[in-house]
């Protein structure tokens, strides 16, 4: 019955496991080294736990006990090569040391038979003591691992009773090299796991596997030096009579000093290889010099490069917008313009990281635009009173943009498409009048602009500019139409804000837009236009795309459609040009149309006529800025 627990247990109860013992992912780095569940395993609180003796492979306390056996793998690294070249040190100050740490490494062995593993063939964590044992001891692992700990000079020594001083000891203590393998574990997953910097783990590896090729190197060389026939014809033996009879350290010294320098590749040629053997290994250990400078050189300067890449394309792309203006001769001011878009695109990319937004899921794009954004959206005019809902709704897909200072962000009786909310910064809304420039007022943070067009679908009536750096969020006018159009009340709280907005926007506002007089009539938005009464087609639809329709109000649940009213029969003869049809709003039915005709021409009609004189009998069969003929 246990065995078939075991087979079916999905990776889940490790996760479970820390949690109960209190250890939170408050970081969410650990997802880099945790085990993740395969796909469709179902995650749940009834999750089978692991058995008891059984250690999780990723809990903390087994984690930190890794982590320790690193240190002493970087000790056995130095050791080892070092025995090999200074035997005095086998025997001497350094053997209980190396028990002391083969100890640790001997209860390590013992303890990985308790230690669950992943099954990579089901992706299952088997914690069954049988199978982790098994899977261990026919592993190579375990022979590699018992091997690379047994004390044998102690051994000997144990039943022989004596010390012995011959060579075979000291590559048998090289197998200790076979712990290497947990630090390149430990850096591979420190590369992965965002608590730590990536520049500074790569770099210290990067160290550490140069200082182990220069260690090792000299120590080989040292011993090729002390095995040969003649020391005076060696390469330390030429300048040291009896070395091996001075200090160890000095040795050391000499040996370290000439594998700096070759590796370096600077050769003093002071220490020089002298006999064949010497200058064969020279041969070699240059050899593989040239591979790992390549590979330190590669990876240092992929390093750097990375981290000023951003800064390369900056200034490349400002090397292009300066050939441009030069060989198009734009104005000054335009190229400080684009200069300055440029620049502050760089600036705010960090800010920004749309490449990373785009690849989250939607429900936590959505929760940051909720977190930084809403609070702003609520407390601009337009939005006050508002649905819960809709506010959510508006936030989620708004974009963020930075305007540097004095950029136009909207051209006067340009194409409504957006509308905006100033975040941070300042703005100013200017007019053109005979060819100057003129300021009418001033935006600040949760102010709005460009709405007006937008709502009307009228070009906007006014240029806006910013007066310092700006950080504005924009909303579409189609993605605004689609969300309020369901929303009746909301669509009239909005209206309502509007027109009372409309009623408050100072005198000189107000006066460059004259049709909101009769916008404003009655709270019955309307607009009075010229229209040539011999134009028969539709108003412009200002380069709307197909499926769109003709222009209209973004709140068609709270504003009528918008038609053009004459006061004659569409086949009527007129001389008068200036005669002009009146823009109104669509009421409910037909006699309220003939009742707001006869208030616009003073005169009372009784039929509704469309341009091919047709009758009308259905309002619901008009559509925005139909032509219609009262008489």
């Amino acid at each position: 019955m246990r065995e078939k627990l075991s087979e079916t247990r999905s990776p889940v109860p490790l996760l479970y496991r820390r949690h109960s013992s209190g250890d939170i992912m408050h970081n969410l780095a650990s997802v880099s080294s945790s085990l993740l569940p395969a796909f469709g395993t179902v995650v749940g609180g009834d999750s089978p736990p692991l058995r008891k003796y059984v250690i999780a492979p990723y809990d903390r306390r087994y984690r930190w006990w890794q982590a320790f056996l690193v240190v002493l793998v970087i000790y056995s690294a130095w050791s080892s090569p070092f025995e090999l070249a200074f035997k005095k040190v086998t025997t001497g100050s350094l053997l209980y040391v190396d028990l002391a740490v083969d100890f640790f490494f001997a209860a390590d062995i013992i303890l990985t038979f308790f230690v669950a593993y992943l099954d990579k063939s089901t992706y299952l964590l088997i914690d069954d003591h049988k199978k982790i044992a098994t899977r261990y001891v026919t592993h190579m692992m375990f022979p590699m691992d018992v091997a690379s700990t047994l004390p044998f000079q102690s051994i000997y020594r144990l039943f022989t009773g004596r010390l012995h001083r011959g060579e075979v000891f000291g590559f048998l203590n090289l197998l200790r090299l076979w712990r290497l393998r947990r630090v390149s574990e430990l850096f591979s997953r420190l590369e992965k796991d965002t608590r730590f910097s990536y520049f500074m783990t790569r770099t210290i590896k990067l160290i550490f596997v140069t200082l182990f090729a220069v260690h090792s190197a000299g120590c080989f060389y040292y011993w090729i030096a002390t095995h040969h026939k003649h020391s005076s014809d060696t390469w330390i033996g030429s300048i040291i009579d009896k070395f091996e009879d001075r200090s160890i350290w000095l040795g050391y010294t000499y040996a370290m000093y000439w594998s700096i320098v070759t590796l370096t590749t600077v050769g003093y040629g002071d220490l020089h290889a002298v006999n064949p053997g010497e200058k064969i290994f020279n041969i070699f250990y240059m050899l593989f010099n040239i591979g790992l400078t390549s590979y330190l050189i590669g990876n240092m300067t992929n390093l750097i490069v990375h981290s000023a890449v951003r800064t390369f394309v900056m200034r490349d792309s400002i090397n292009e917008i300066l050939r441009y203006a030069s060989k198009n001769r734009l104005p000054e001011g335009l190229k400080e313009q684009m200069l300055a878009h440029m620049q502050l695109r760089f600036r705010t990319a960090e800010l920004q990281h749309e490449e990373v937004l785009e690849d989250l899921p939607k429900a936590i794009r959505s929760s940051i635009s909720q977190h930084l954004f809403r609070k702003t959206v609520e407390k601009t005019y337009l939005f006050k009173g508002i649905s819960e809902d809709l506010s959510r709704q508006l936030v989620t897909d708004l974009k963020v943009e930075y305007f540097p200072p004095k950029v136009e962000v909207i051209l006067q009786n340009e194409i409504p498409t957006d509308f905006y909310i100033v975040v941070s910064g300042a703005m100013e809304v200017l007019t053109h009048k005979n060819g100057m420039e003129q300021s009418l007022t001033k935006l600040g943070p949760m102010d709005m602009f460009g709405e007006i067009g937008v709502f009307f679908n009228i070009p906007q009536p006014f240029t806006v500019r910013s007066k310092k750096l700006s950080q504005v969020v924009r909303i579409t006018h189609h993605h605004f139409k689609q969300l309020v159009q369901p929303l009746d009340e909301d669509g009239k709280t909005i209206m309502s804000n509007f027109t009372q907005y409309l009623r408050d926007l100072k005198k000189e506002v107000q006066e460059e837009m004259p049709f909101l007089t009769d916008l404003l009539l009655d709270l019955n938005i309307e607009q009075t236009t010229p229209v040539d009464e011999t134009q028969n087609h539709e108003a412009p639809n200002y380069g709307r795309e197909e499926g769109e329709g003709t222009p209209t109000s973004v709140l068609q649940n709270a504003v009528p459609l918008r038609v053009i009213i004459h006061g004659h029969h569409p086949n009527e003869e007129t001389t008068d040009n200036k005669r002009t049809g009146k823009v109104v709003h669509l009421p409910d039915s037909i006699e309220d149309l003939l009742n707001l005709a006869e208030k616009k021409f003073g005169k009372r009609g009784t039929t509704i006529l469309m341009a091919d004189a047709s009758q009308v009998e259905d309002l619901n069969a008009l559509r925005e800025n139909d032509h219609l003929f009262i008489s």
